[in-house]
């Protein structure tokens, strides 16, 4: 069972349509870093239902040991930068990212990422769920934007 490092987005889409169970079933460990801690708590500042992190033991808040300043200046927020940069340390963890300059950003350094619909397609190939289409559907309710190409390809790798 691999381990995951993952960044806001995909903690809180998850938890938006009620799935964030499913990292520890289909992760040995789940990280984030401390910058994205701080994200969700901004959003519970201004009274926004966000999961609180101590409020699940399978999650752990691990810092990165380094941060490239250079990387300070760039159009990633701090929760991406931190989680990147720790992945970058620890490059056999699967890194959760949801941004598209994160993603390609985390690719060029050569680490695996997943989004947010890749973890639905690892929940119905794990057993977690009979069929995606729903989530699909759940996730664009929740707020996550899903062009009608997106949504066609995820149900095409689903074999839905």
């Amino acid at each position: 069972m691999p381990s995951v490092i993952c960044n806001t987005s995909p903690l809180l889409y998850l938890y938006r349509i009620e799935c964030i169970g499913w990292l520890p079933r289909l992760f040995a460990e789940v990280w984030i870093p401390e910058a994205v801690q701080d994200e969700l708590q901004i959003g519970i500042n201004k009274g926004y239902s966000v999961p609180w992190p101590a409020d699940y033991g399978w999650l752990r808040v691990v810092n990165p040991a380094f941060t490239p300043s250079e990387w300070l200046a760039s159009d990633l927020g701090a929760g991406e930068i931190a989680v990147i940069a720790l992945a970058l340390e620890h490059p056999d963890r699967i890194v959760l990212l949801d941004d598209a300059l994160a993603r390609r950003i985390a690719r060029k350094a050569g680490l695996q990422v997943w989004g947010t619909l890749k973890v639905l397609l690892e929940a119905k190939s794990n057993g977690l769920i009979e069929r995606v289409e729903p989530y699909v559907g759940k996730l664009a309710s929740a707020g996550m934007w899903l062009s009608a190409d997106i949504k066609a390809r995820i149900l095409r790798l689903a074999g839905e």
